[in-house]
């Protein structure tokens, strides 16, 4: 997989925008950028797409920008010029994707069936837009797709929310969702981009979806994380439950048998997606640390540190259990 589609990968939702006037296009790359998505498909459905996407680039070096809706060679060449680093087309139109190939450009075509499919594996490709995601099948018909096409890997565009986000992105061979939820037209004309930056603030938070998983008790000696666990199984009836390196009391309390990271212990933090969650705060300014990450057996990462406390707790990042 290509560097942009690793990074888009890690953002995990790619809004779709039309935009109609190119006033509109700094304030809604800045409501993306501070609301957690530095992504964005700005569609070909208006004379202003390369513009907008020049400007984007120019204010937000950082930030992901593809061209969408691209239909002719003409359009492939204006969005690159302006400073697309991907191009998305509604269907499969081998000539734009043989164009794209030859100038060793990111292309992700709309597919819906097998045949699609097999022309994508044809020209090369591993990634392609899944379209219209909703209408054609959803999750289910991805799945099915992915048992005779394992290698490919999509992008479901199309019908996809807040409330059936997760269930595509659960699944492995889903890289990123993209969809106008967060981006509604009517918004944008109204020019509310303090309530888009709301709403791509809350995607972001319901696809990550960070909870207290427990709470972890640094104790000097095995015999004091014993004491300690026993008065909660006495007073409070929590279940003991014990590891080679503590002793949980029910589910949200553990009990260290000796100090661990943290001053007075740990925070644990569970998130659907870490890797999204890793990326998420590291774009934000929050360190770290990379010398406590835990991989499961699959060679997925399942827990890692922050570099810094909080009021004398150090916090870890779990991976929910899908």
């Amino acid at each position: 997989m290509k560097d942009i589609l690793k990074k888009i990968e890690k953002i995990g939702v790619i809004p779709v925008i039309k935009l109609e006037k190119i006033e509109d296009t700094l304030p809604l790359a800045e409501a993306l950028y501070e609301g957690g998505l530095p992504c964005a498909e700005i569609t070909f459905r208006t004379d202003i797409c390369a513009t907008a996407i020049r400007l984007m680039k120019d204010k937000y070096p950082e930030m992901i920008i593809g061209a969408g809706t691209v239909l002719t060679k003409i359009q492939v060449d204006e969005a690159i010029k302006a400073g697309a680093e991907f191009i998305v087309s509604p269907g499969f139109n081998p000539e734009i994707v043989e164009y794209c190939n030859k100038k060793n450009i990111i292309i992700t075509p709309g597919c819906s069936n097998p045949t699609d499919i097999e022309q994508a594996i044809k020209y090369g490709l591993d990634v392609v837009k899944f379209f219209p995601a909703e209408s054609a099948g959803g999750i289910k018909m991805i799945k099915s797709l992915s048992a005779p096409y394992s290698k490919i890997k999509f992008i479901p565009t199309g019908g996809i929310n807040s409330e059936n986000l997760k269930s595509y992105l659960d699944f492995d061979k889903v890289i990123a969702c993209g969809g106008t939820w967060m981006v509604p037209t009517e918004l944008i004309a109204e020019k509310n981009f303090t309530k888009i930056k709301i709403l791509v603030k809350k995607t972001v938070e319901n696809m990550l979806d960070f909870s207290l998983a427990h709470v972890g008790l640094n104790m000097k000696s095995s015999s004091e994380a014993e004491n300690i666990v026993n008065k909660f199984e006495n007073i409070f009836g929590f279940k003991k439950e014990e590891n080679p390196n503590s002793i949980f009391a029910g589910s949200y309390i553990e009990v260290m048998r000796f100090p661990y990271l943290g001053k007075n212990g740990h925070i644990a933090i569970f998130t659907n997606f870490i890797e999204r969650a890793v990326a998420y705060l590291e774009r934000n300014s929050i360190k770290i640390n990379k010398e406590t990450t835990k991989y499961d057996s699959n060679g997925k990462l399942g827990a890692v540190y922050l570099q810094d406390e909080i009021g004398g707790f150090a916090i870890h990042l779990v991976q929910k259990v899908r």
